[in-house]
């Protein structure tokens, strides 16, 4: 399942739908899809969202496997997070709604 996270004024985002479930749940939500936040809910589900990906563990180094070029290091979820968090900061800034749904 793929989750698009959008607002009125940001682009639309679209991500793996284990992913947007952690980050919402990092955020203090149900972690329900689909769902919505009201523009006065959404700078505290961003402080949440930031404080919890600063607080995560970073992944380990890449390894030398060997085994060639098509080995890809795995991407963070503190790296994940950064397009839903300048979409909760536009939001916060414009005060409009947040909503996602599944795709």
């Amino acid at each position: 399942m793929l989750v698009t996270f959008s607002c009125p004024v940001y682009a639309d985002i679209t991500m793996f739908g284990d992913v947007a479930v952690r980050l919402l749940k990092m955020m203090g939500l149900s972690g329900a899809v689909p769902g919505a936040l009201l523009a006065e809910d959404v700078q505290a589900a961003l402080g949440n969202l930031e404080a919890a990906v600063e607080a995560e563990e970073p992944l380990p180094g890449p390894e030398a496997s060997g085994d060639g070029e098509d080995d890809e290091p795995p991407v963070s979820l503190q790296h994940r997070a950064i397009p839903l968090i300048d979409l909760l900061k536009a939001a916060t800034k414009a005060d409009c709604n947040v909503m996602w749904a599944g795709n």
